[in-house]
C-alpha cells in the first residue's frame, strides 16, 4: 500500500493545472448510457474512481475508447446486460448512478448497494423512492437493488426531503426519458449538478431551472450523443489554494473557475489572503502572512461545501487565534481530528463541531488517511509540520487528486510517493 513522505517547511509556490472534476464526470459517465449514438468526454481526470466507473461501463458492453489526449469516446447502444455487480462498486459511491438511466432506458437494473469513503451514512432511499414515483417496482435483495420500469418510467412531482447531489443526478437522468414532465423540489444546487444537467441539454434533454432548487423535466423520446467537456475541479482548486494559504505561500492555478468556489474564496480572503481570478485562473498570496483562524459551517452549496472542511480544519491548525468548523452533512467527517492532534494540533471536539485553537507549528508524525478528504487534510497539516510526516493508506487520495504528489512537487513540496 503506497504512503507519502513529507518533509515540511516549505512554503508552495508556483503554477499548476487544475483537472477536470471528478464529482462531475462520474455522473456524466453514468449519462452516457442514456445516448442513442456516442459520446466523446474531454477533460476527466485520470483517477482511481474514473477508471472504475469506465470498467463498469465496459462490464455492461458499452464501447469504451480512450485517445492519447485522454478524450473518451463511449457508445452505450452495445449495452448487452444491466447489472452493476458488488465487485466493481464496493469502493465507489457513485456506482448508484448507473441505477436512474439504465431504468430510463432500458426498463431494468440491478445494482449492488455501493461503498466508498467510511464518513457516514449516505442512504440511498430518496433514490429509490423518487424512482418509485415515477413508476418503477423495486426490491431489494441479497445487496441488490433490482428495479423494473417494464412500461417506462413517467414524470412525477417529487419533493426530496433532504438535499441530496447523488438523489437528484440519478432522478434528473431518469426523468430525462420518462413519459412527460417531472418536477424535482429541493433538488441539489452543486456546480456538478449543473454540469450534468448542461450536458443531458447537449444531448437533447429539455430541462428548466438549472441551477436552482426546482428541476422541470419534460420527457424525451431518445438522447443523442455529443461532445461535452467537463467542469474543472473546484475541491482540488480549493484544497491547493488552502494548502497555499497554510503555508503562507503564493499560487497561480490555472484550467479553473473562481464562480463555482465563491465562498471558499471568501473564506479564504478572510483568513488574509491576497485573491485574484480571471476567466480560468486564480491566484492566492499570502506574502510570507500566517493565515487567520477562520470560523465555518458545512451546508449544500451554495453555502460551505463539506468537501472543504477538513482542509480548512489544517489550515487553522496553524493560524493565528481560534476557530469553529461545523460538520452538518456527513456525521462521522470529522475524523481526521484524531491525526491532527497526533501531530501537535490543539483540537477538541462538542458533537458535530470542532474548537482549534492555532499553533505555531505542527510536528511531523505517521499518520493514516481515514478517507479522501481527510487524506488531503493530512498533506496539508504536513506540509506546515517540523520535520517527516508519513501517510499511510492514500488509496483514498489516489480518488480525488490527480497526481497531487507531481503537483505539489511543482509547487516546491517536499514530498514523494514509496510503495507500502
Amino acid at each position: 500500500m503506497d504512503k507519502l513522505i513529507i518533509q515540511g517547511g516549505a512554503s508552495l509556490s508556483g503554477e499548476i493545472k487544475i483537472s477536470g472534476s471528478k464529482n462531475s464526470g462520474l455522473p456524466i459517465l453514468a449519462a452516457t448510457i442514456l445516448a442513442n449514438g456516442s459520446m466523446k468526454l474531454s477533460n476527466l481526470p485520470h483517477l482511481n474512481d474514473i477508471t472504475t466507473m469506465l470498467a463498469l461501463l465496459r462490464c455492461m458492453g458499452v464501447d469504451v475508447t480512450i485517445d492519447e489526449k485522454m478524450c473518451v469516446e463511449i457508445n452505450p447502444n452495445s449495452i448487452t446486460h444491466y447489472d452493476a455487480p458488488y465487485e466493481l462498486v464496493k469502493t465507489m459511491r457513485a456506482s448508484i448512478l448507473v441505477l436512474g438511466p439504465l431504468l430510463a432506458r432500458f426498463g431494468e437494473a440491478n445494482v449492488s448497494f455501493p461503498g466508498g469513503c467510511a464518513i457516514g451514512s449516505r442512504p440511498v432511499d430518496i433514490h429509490l423512492r423518487g424512482l418509485e414515483a415515477m413508476g418503477a417496482e423495486i426490491e431489494v435483495d441479497g445487496g441488490y437493488i433490482r428495479a423494473r420500469a417494464p412500461n417506462g418510467l413517467r414524470g412525477a412531482h417529487f419533493f426530496m426531503e433532504t438535499v441530496t447531489v447523488g438523489g437528484t443526478e440519478n432522478l434528473l437522468m431518469a426523468a430525462v426519458l420518462a413519459k412527460g414532465k417531472t418536477i424535482l423540489e429541493n433538488a441539489a444546487r452543486e456546480p456538478e449538478v449543473v454540469d450534468l444537467a448542461e450536458c443531458l441539454v447537449a444531448m437533447g434533454a429539455k430541462i428548466q431551472g438549472i441551477g436552482t432548487d426546482h428541476l422541470v423535466i419534460e420527457g424525451v423520446d431518445e438522447l443523442q450523443g455529443c461532445s461535452y467537456r467537463i467542469m474543472p475541479d473546484r475541491i482540488e482548486t480549493g484544497t491547493y489554494l488552502t494548502a497555499a494559504a497554510a503555508t503562507r505561500g503564493s499560487v497561480m492555478l490555472r484550467h479553473t473557475r473562481a464562480d463555482i468556489l465563491e465562498v471558499v474564496l471568501l473564506k479564504l480572503e478572510e483568513a488574509g489572503a491576497k485573491i485574484e481570478s480571471g476567466e480560468d485562473w486564480i491566484s492566492l498570496t499570502m506574502n510570507g502572512e500566517r493565515p487567520k483562524a477562520v470560523s465555518l459551517k458545512t451546508a449544500p452549496y451554495p453555502a460551505f461545501p463539506t468537501d472543504m472542511q477538513a482542509q480548512f480544519m489544517a489550515m487553522n491548525t496553524v493560524a493565528s487565534g481560534s476557530a469553529t468548523v461545523t460538520e452538518t452533512i456527513f456525521e462521522n467527517r470529522l475524523i481526521q481530528v484524531n491525526e491532527l492532534n497526533r501531530m501537535g494540533a490543539n483540537i477538541s471536539l462538542e458533537g458535530n463541531t470542532a474548537l482549534i485553537k492555532g499553533v505555531e507549528r505542527l510536528k511531523g508524525a505517521p499518520v493514516m488517511a481515514t478517507d479522501l478528504r481527510a487524506s488531503a487534510s493530512l498533506v496539508i497539516a504536513a506540509m506546515v509540520a517540523d520535520g517527516e510526516t508519513i501517510v499511510d493508506r492514500i488509496y483514498h487520495i489516489d480518488r480525488g487528486y490527480e497526481c497531487i504528489e507531481e503537483k505539489l512537487q511543482i509547487l516546491g513540496a517536499n514530498i514523494r510517493r514509496v510503495p507500502g
